[in-house]
């Protein structure tokens, strides 16, 4: 099944957490944190919103961050994805 977002929607995928710190300390389950860095997995067209011209410059692939509480949950075949609109993006993350 292929998610397809809608107008200035995007699809997000979080990145799993590290279970280990940068010294090298293991972290159980419970202690780990979720990243709020995501991957754009689908983006809608843009379109007209609220007569607005909304131009979509997120692309598949990209890097980004988002609120810790921003979007709807979704699952989809037993992956779990957010959909948020593109204007909830905070950053783009540059390697």
């Amino acid at each position: 099944m292929k998610i397809k977002p809608l107008l200035d929607r995007v699809v997000i995928k979080q990145f799993e957490a590290e279970e280990t710190t940068k010294g090298g300390i293991i972290l159980t389950a419970k202690a780990q944190e979720k990243p709020q860095i995501f991957e754009v997995v689908a983006v809608g067209e843009g379109g007209v919103i609220d007569g607005n011209e909304v131009k979509m410059y997120l692309k598949v692939g990209d890097k980004v961050l988002a609120g810790k509480y921003s979007g709807t949950e979704v699952k989809v075949d037993g992956e779990e994805y957010t959909i948020i609109k593109q204007s909830d993006v905070l950053a783009v993350v540059e390697d």
